[in-house]
């Protein structure tokens, strides 16, 4: 295929439209840009109350109306003219952005693409004002609330190349929908209405941030979500982290803010990635709506035109305190954290099906016994635990008090029932959140019985989960404060490596060293690796010394040695944990219990797999149709 041929000018200045229409093709990319950068003005303004109206997907209207502070009638030209704005003056400003917008270029380009107008008014002025077109248009009279409206319409109507690239109408809809869906989640103190061509599409007002995220992300992550406010120094990280069980095919609900800003930042969203690596499935993805505070001087979000992506001036620090913040979070995901179950079973849920419905499990022995710190169950082998009535259960659970009387009651038939014994004082939910044994199914699963109902424990996966933080914390025991265990090689791995790779060698040796590893270079295009850390000396070493080069260098430490050594330990603990059809006694079963209640991320398994779920009496009521 030919080049084109470029045409020989002289070089000459551009006229500011032409320079307006360039810069609209970085900053106006479609009609969701618009929307953006008009939302982040009017809550640079103070509103409170927002209205956002779109017609044709944005491409026809995009009128956004807010409450806030205004912008004076000698003002308004400096609005739509270039380079203008009331948010920087100085290099000092720019170096510490707390506005969401400041490049003083976005209505100016918008009004180069579009016809616009504004309306706006201030509190003490006695009426609205007026501009129509560019700012040298006529600033007229006019009539509106205290606030400003911005009316954007038939956006590329003078670039109709610019415009044949846009996509349907329903797509630069949906594009915009999820532009104010992002600013809302971040902004619960302010209201927000949108509508598309005349209906009323969504509707928030003022509330908290419990309640606007279950709003915009739904019930499913509101119920199955861990709560996150932790600081250090200058640091600060708020909002909420779904649960391992609630995660997702896509990444469709993730949601991290800097400083009141959304960003897509894959330092952050490695930090956040490598805290789930315990507890989640490779191709699964958390949502979260988190928020990290710092000063604006500590991040930079100048970057990029959209101002999407930031940079750190410590990249390292930021990623450890993001890392640690949600790991911690997780962490605390055993039966006694947050006292219910990740992903509760309704009684539709468990409607009879014709499909097979046992899942495949390994047949290959009885495996290791229990660990011997299970404590054991307070009730002797045999003996039942009567639980207490609960809200919602359509009859009280002293009704079946006959079931354990002392004396057994006489039956139709020859067969007589066994007394089971109760004990003197029922233990508190507190204490045993999940329950006490019941029996076994099908060598499988343990069935237990709580105040809430039932509960359903898969006893490998849970074993598992157990095992593997119990070889982690005697791991991490052995080598506090001592140095990384390193394993020199006899022959040295030598691999060719880029000017990137041979300069972070270079540059990080210390890290490195920390990391248990001695990776020198032997020539510009050549590294060797001399050393290893012990525990992965079975390891291909030119693999493992890139893996870490990239994340050194990307991230300022490296995730790869705990990843490969949580890799090995999870193998150790899955071929350690109890196996299927392995019979437990009842003391077994409740010692497992316990130990479940007293280990960190006991609610999913080494793979991201729930260990237990709840079945509500209420649940079973209906199931049975009791009290309709």
């Amino acid at each position: 295929m030919n080049a084109p041929v470029p045409t020989h000018r002289p070089i000459q200045q551009l006229n500011d439209q032409l320079i307006s229409q360039i810069a609209a093709g970085e900053v106006v990319e479609r009609p969701s840009a618009v929307v953006k950068e008009l939302l982040e003005n009017a809550l640079d303004a103070g509103a409170t109350q927002i209205t956002i109206r779109l017609e044709e997907g944005g491409v026809k209207r995009i009128a956004i109306t807010d409450n806030g502070r205004g912008i004076a009638p000698d003002q308004l030209p400096l609005a739509l003219a270039r380079h203008a704005t009331s948010k920087i003056a100085s290099l000092t400003d720019l170096e510490n952005v707390a506005t969401l917008g400041f490049r003083g270029e976005a209505l100016a380009s918008i009004a180069s693409v579009a016809a616009v107008s504004i309306t706006s008014r201030t509190a003490d002025a006695p009426h609205a004002w007026e501009i129509v077109g560019s700012h040298q248009g006529t600033v007229a009279p006019s009539s509106g609330p205290c606030g400003t409206t911005i009316d954007v319409q038939d956006l590329y109507f003078n670039t109709p190349a610019r415009r044949k690239f846009l996509k349907s109408e329903q797509t630069e809809y949906g594009h915009c929908a999820e532009v104010v869906r992002r600013i809302a989640l971040a902004r619960p103190d302010v209201s927000f209405s949108l509508t598309h061509n005349g209906r009323t599409i969504d509707h928030w007002n003022v509330c908290e941030m419990a309640r606007r995220s279950a709003q915009i992300l739904g019930n499913d992550f509101a119920e199955a979500r861990l709560s996150i406010d932790e600081a250090a120094g200058p640091l600060r990280l708020h909002g909420y982290a779904g649960l391992p069980t609630a995660s997702k095919a896509r990444a469709d609900g993730q949601f991290f803010y800097v400083n009141g800003r959304f960003v897509r930042d894959k330092l952050l969203v490695h930090a956040v990635r490598a805290a789930y690596q315990d507890v989640l499935h490779g191709d699964r993805f958390p949502s979260y709506v988190l928020a990290l505070d710092l000063d604006p001087a500590l991040v930079d979000v100048n970057v990029h035109p959209s101002k999407i992506e930031v940079r750190f001036r410590d990249s390292r620090a930021v990623h450890q305190f993001v890392f640690h913040a949600v790991q911690r979070a997780l962490a605390a995901t055993s039966a006694t954290a947050h006292g219910s179950v990740p992903a509760p079973i309704t009684a539709a849920e468990i409607a009879p099906s014709s499909s097979d419905w046992r899942r495949p499990h390994e047949q290959t022995g009885f495996g290791a016994q229990l660990a011997p710190s299970f404590s054991p169950s307070p009730f002797p082998p045999g003996s039942r635990w009567d639980a207490p009535a609960t809200n919602g259960v359509a009859q009280s659970t002293a009704a079946y008090g006959a079931l354990f009387a002392a004396e057994p009651r006489p039956v139709a038939s020859s067969a007589s029932v066994a007394p089971m014994p109760v004990p003197s004082s029922a233990p508190s939910n507190d204490d045993f959140p999940l329950g006490f044994a019941l029996a076994q199914l099908h060598g499988i699963y343990i069935l237990a019985q709580n105040t809430k109902g039932l509960v359903l424990v898969d006893m490998h996966a849970a074993h598992e989960r157990i095992l593997y933080e119990q070889l982690k914390n005697a791991l991490d025991a052995q080598v506090e404060g001592q140095d990384m265990q390193v394993q020199s090689l006899l022959i040295p791995v030598t691999f060719f490596a880029d000017a990137i790779e041979v300069a972070t060698a270079s540059e990080h040796q210390e890290t490195l060293k920390a990391l248990g590893f001695d990776i020198a270079a032997l020539s510009p295009t050549t590294l060797a690796v001399r050393a290893v850390p012990t525990l992965l000396k079975s390891a291909d070493a030119q693999t493992l010394a890139r893996d870490v080069l990239r994340d050194v260098r990307e991230f300022g430490g490296s995730r790869v040695l705990i990843e490969r050594r949580n890799e090995l330990l999870g193998t150790l603990a899955c071929h350690t944990a109890v196996r299927a059809n392995r019979i437990l006694s009842n003391q077994e079963m409740n010692a497992l219990l316990r130990q479940m209640e007293q280990t960190e991320r006991a609610d999913q398994c080494n793979h991201g797999r729930p260990t237990w779920v709840q079945l509500d009496i209420s649940a079973l009521d209906k199931l049975f149709l009791r009290g309709q």
